[in-house]
């Protein structure tokens, strides 16, 4: 049998990047996938007919992390079409490259919104479902230490039903094409592993965390290529 066989799974920003990657390989897991997306329509649309393709049930919904309302009609619509959420893989984030000087509150609230407040405030609309289950949380967040913090206040209050983990990657290329190619390059040359990650290092340590034994929460798993050693 499958590992997840079975089992639901709900992805934000499911439909590009390392949400697709997700997405499928949930699916090839066994479980039926869930996951949102907000302006990448066709995209979507791909990821879906990959996800049925293998077998499984999918269902793309709109929402935007930012609006609770939004959350709660999103997290319906999945209760609605597969009756449980045994896994909620919050992955929807915005990275913010600008000096600090540049960047103005408006833009600052948006990435907070998007990278902290969604992710709790998606995990709350979940967490019926997610109790229900015995299911799992789990979080991608590099930079982001308010997340890292979030997860371990959040497997404290939710244990022993619920647990909660994150992923944290460092440098991900998905493909030459991505981002600045001086920056990709010192970063490799920076990584004691000697390149950047790539969505499958990332993939196969959000899939640990799906499926590992309830024992393990609380846990931020940096996926980096011992970058942060450097």
């Amino acid at each position: 049998m499958k590992p997840l066989q079975g089992k639901t799974v709900l992805i934000t920003g499911g439909a590009k990047r390392l949400g697709r990657a997700m997405a499928i390989a949930a699916a090839e897991a066994g479980a039926n996938v869930a996951f949102t997306y907000l302006n990448s329509k066709d995209e979507a649309h791909g990821v879906l007919t990959d996800i049925q393709a293998l077998g499984v049930k999918g269902l793309t919904v709109t929402c935007d992390v930012r609006s609770e309302s939004s959350i709660q009609k999103a997290v319906a619509a999945v209760i609605k079409k597969f009756n449980a959420i045994d896994v909620l893989i919050n992955n929807a984030g915005v990275f913010e490259t600008a000096p600090l000087e540049d960047i103005s509150a408006e833009r600052w609230d948006t990435v907070f919104a998007t990278n902290v407040r969604g992710p709790f405030l998606m995990s709350q609309h979940c967490l019926p479902a997610l109790r229900k289950s015995r299911g799992r949380i789990i979080h991608l967040g590099s930079s982001k230490a308010a997340l890292h913090m979030l997860t371990q206040v959040m497997a404290k209050a939710l244990a022993p039903e619920v647990t909660v983990n994150c992923v944290a990657p460092g440098m991900i290329s998905a493909n030459k094409a991505d981002g600045d190619a001086k920056l990709l390059k010192r970063t490799a040359e920076r990584t004691p592993m000697c390149r950047n990650g790539a969505p499958e290092d990332v993939v196969s340590a959000v899939m640990y965390f799906a499926t590992a034994p309830q024992f393990i929460t609380g846990q931020i798993l940096t996926v980096d290529g011992g970058l942060s050693l450097a």
